[in-house]
């Protein structure tokens, strides 16, 4: 049986279920590195001994068991692996460190098999790929394109189908350029999501281990597995990052930008593309997105190297930097080294300055729930960094380097095609905690986007698409999970839907109830709210819900909160299913207006007949 062209999670997961083996498959991976001719993709290789060593201790096939059962893997170098030497691109530097980080250790206990570890922009600074004393691995599409950095070596290893998935790091966009430039996806977490012991930093603040892969699904998987909170990092956090959602909410609001905030820096080729994904994404969404403003988003983008923020790049390696300043690659040097000339006093002026503008970029989510930019204006050549080794990093960040800052979460994902043949791409960004949900319109988009994995040639499969479009009735809550029917100002892009997803909330599914409800709408306000009472069946009409999953204890701190005449009770659905939802009290129904034959709150209020 052959090994899968592009070596996907469901791909080979099909195949060991076909009677493949993981140990066909790692010499299949040794024989395709071997034949890359890029020997700058790996600085150091698991020993084909070790590998089969471990393929052959995994037991029977158990994908229930072992999300990741089988699948091989690549690791960034600024990643400790016990037994590997971790170098940071940088040769004066490497140590070989006695543990390997917690993150990774969830990957090989989900059964995932370690290929190596990858290069990268020496110590993590850069996006462009190329800042290595070690060979610059090439673009997987276009060799005479920069390959994308700081995780160079693990994009390109997944865009040519050398490992199913690799880990990178994300301070600036170092996980989601080199996505976008090698037509993969780039997963970014919510900070403190993932423990980050383990981790050469650059910016420590800042930094998240990232996923690439060939689809948001399985970036998702792998995410998912890895994810957790870590009470010995002392940046972990335990936040709610809800699964994915059943489907995308029927009032999601997905914000674009606004034509002044669109930097393409000239080139019609990538501006075109983008207009490509903008035609999907109003498919997807059914309807049009809103344009944002994003001078603040960019004010803040600004800080990350004008700023002091440059100083925590050189407190991470502050005793190297002082002690062998020539170990440096001369561009990571002269970016690091600026830090000198910062002050203790300059380093609170930027945290005030982006307290500021945190605070204006606040106002943008109050009227979106995620936001679409292009993952990068540009491809760049390798030729251009010789003659400004800055100038094309700096413009390549130009939609990616204030999401850290701002405490977000991003993807990036495959878009439409250039005119030239080369990927452009979206990214997609959204508060922290609500990656489940930018997954799935992220894997929405892939899907309409179409084309291939990486630069495998191997059509995006089936799976990559949404969940809640491959099953007919939405999602179901999952494990603790208690679904609530809402039916008014909590609804998707409402009011106060925000009380829903702060908590965690994920949606599952629209589903009308039964026939025997009537919906009012209740004086009082703001915002308006309607209020659900059941009826003798044959009296009443059937009205439109969101049902959404929250974990008892958001369950109950939400549920405390419900004033009179609101309660909650048990909804009778059309599709068999009984979740708890909202209901009115009778004596609350005084000056109330019947609004039953709208059929629901969305409905009245797009009616215009909402008083």
């Amino acid at each position: 049986m052959p090994v899968p062209a592009f070596p996907s999670l469901s791909a080979l997961h099909a195949a060991y279920a076909d009677g493949l083996s993981p140990e066909v498959v790692l010499a299949e991976i040794d024989r395709r590195i071997a034949a890359a001719d890029d020997p700058g993709i790996f600085l150091a290789r698991v020993p084909a001994a070790e590998m089969q060593a471990a393929a052959r201790a995994l037991g029977p096939f158990d994908p229930a068991n072992k999300p990741l059962w089988g699948v091989p893997f690549a690791v960034k170098d600024n990643v400790d692996i016990a037994g590997l030497p971790t170098t940071a691109a940088c040769p004066d530097f490497a140590y070989t460190p006695q543990a390997t980080a917690p993150a990774v250790e969830r990957l090989l206990a989900a059964g995932a098999i370690l290929v190596g570890k990858t290069n990268l922009d020496q110590f993590a600074t850069g996006l462009v790929g190329v800042r290595t004393p070690y060979p610059v691995p090439k673009n997987a599409i276009d060799p005479a394109i920069v390959p994308g950095g700081s995780s160079s070596g693990s994009a390109v290893a997944v865009a040519r189908g050398l490992v199913t998935f690799a880990l990178g790091t994300d301070t600036a966009g170092s996980g989601r350029v080199p996505a976008g430039l090698n037509n993969i996806v780039g997963l970014k977490p919510s900070l403190g999501s993932v423990s980050g012991r383990g981790v050469v930093p650059a910016c420590r603040t800042l930094d998240t281990l990232s996923v690439f892969a060939g689809t948001v699904t399985e970036a998702d998987v792998v995410f998912r597995v890895m994810a957790g909170y870590d009470p010995q990092d002392p940046y972990s956090r335990a936040l709610p990052v809800p699964p994915r959602p059943g489907a995308l909410p029927p009032g999601l609001r997905v914000g674009v930008p606004d034509a002044a905030s669109l930097i393409f820096a000239g080139d019609a080729l990538s501006a075109n593309a983008f207009d490509g994904a903008l035609a999907d994404l109003d498919t997807v969404i059914g309807g049009a997105a809103v344009t944002v403003d994003l001078a603040p988003f960019f004010a803040v983008a600004g800080l990350l190297y004008a700023g002091p923020w440059v100083a925590e790049r050189y407190q991470a390696i502050r005793g190297f930097i002082e002690e062998h300043p020539e170990a440096l690659h001369p561009t990571t040097r002269a970016i690091i080294g600026a830090a000198t000339g910062h002050s203790a006093a300059d380093a609170f002026a930027g945290l005030y300055r982006l307290a500021e503008l945190r605070r204006a970029t606040e106002a943008v989510w109050r009227g979106i729930d995620v936001l679409v930019v292009p993952t990068y204006p540009r491809p760049r050549r390798v030729a251009d960094l010789a003659a400004d080794p800055v100038g094309p990093n700096s413009e390549l960040g130009t939609y990616t380097n204030f999401v850290n800052l701002l405490d977000l979460c991003a993807l990036a994902v495959p878009g439409r095609f250039r005119a030239d043949g080369f990927p452009s791409g979206v990214t997609l960004i959204a508060p922290r905690g609500a990656d489940g949900l930018i997954a799935e319109l992220g894997a929405c988009l892939h899907a309409a986007a179409g084309g291939t994995l990486g630069a495998s040639g191997v059509p995006i499969p089936a799976e990559a698409a949404s969940p809640g479009d491959r099953a007919k009735g939405g999602d179901r809550a999952q494990g603790d999970e208690i679904e609530i029917a809402v039916v008014g100002a909590h609804l998707s892009g409402l009011p106060l839907n925000g009380e829903l997803t702060t908590r965690g909330a994920r949606f599952l599914r629209a589903v009308p109830t039964t026939s025997d409800y009537r919906l009012h709408a209740l004086p009082g306000g703001p915002p308006a709210r309607p209020g659900l009472v059941r009826v003798a069946l044959g009296s009443g009409h059937a009205i439109e819900t969101e049902i959404w999953a929250l974990g008892p204890d958001a369950f109950g701190s939400f549920v405390a909160g419900i004033p009179a005449p609101l309660a909650i009770g048990t909804l009778s659905l059309a599709d068999g299913t009984a979740p708890k939802g909202f209901l009115a009290e009778a004596a609350g129904l005084a000056g109330a207006r019947d609004i039953s034959d709208h059929g629901g709150w969305r409905a009245y209020l797009a009616s215009g007949t909402a008083t």
